[in-house]
């Protein structure tokens, strides 16, 4: 066990754990995030992602020691003074959610494409979300919400 501290959503927290063991198990059980979620287990399907250093990282894989001190963003750190970031809210204005199980990967995926490339076209969406899986396949809701959030943000 190792006193290890990091940085989630704008908070510092230490936790005294196994340093192997996955972000995503900290995250969810002692710290009460839930927006990142165990699905496959492997970094294969995108539902535990979170954002470190601009980037989307699998947290069911990473383990916690190797981010120790970098901002962790979660979805729910996206938000704003109660105020929804624009793709969370494109989420909504185009009721892409069917289960929502992917949909934590989802937005963090598109936050990270819409950083990178604020006006991304179809087929550029298209690749930056396909290492992210819906299994509802909301896939052209993904789409147009995230060309939603993109007028907002440009």
């Amino acid at each position: 066990m190792a006193n290890i501290t990091l940085n989630v959503n704008g908070k510092t927290h230490t936790v005294d754990v196994e340093p192997s063991t996955p972000l995503l198990y900290i995250l969810r059980n002692d710290l009460d995030v839930h927006g990142p979620r165990f699905g496959c287990g492997l970094g294969q399907c995108g539902a535990c992602t979170v954002i470190i250093k601009g980037e989307t990282v699998r947290s069911c894989v990473t383990p916690v020691s190797s981010v120790r001190g970098a901002e962790i963003t979660t979805l729910e750190g996206l938000s704003t003074n109660g105020v929804l970031h624009p793709v969370q809210q494109a989420w909504i204005d185009e009721q892409v959610p069917q289960c929502g199980f992917c949909q934590n990967g989802q937005i963090m995926t598109a936050k990270v494409l819409l950083d990178k490339n604020p006006n991304p076209t179809d087929a550029e969406i298209r690749q930056g979300m396909a290492s992210t899986l819906c299994r509802c396949m909301t896939y052209y809701r993904i789409q147009a919400a995230i060309k939603r959030a993109a007028k907002v943000t440009a």
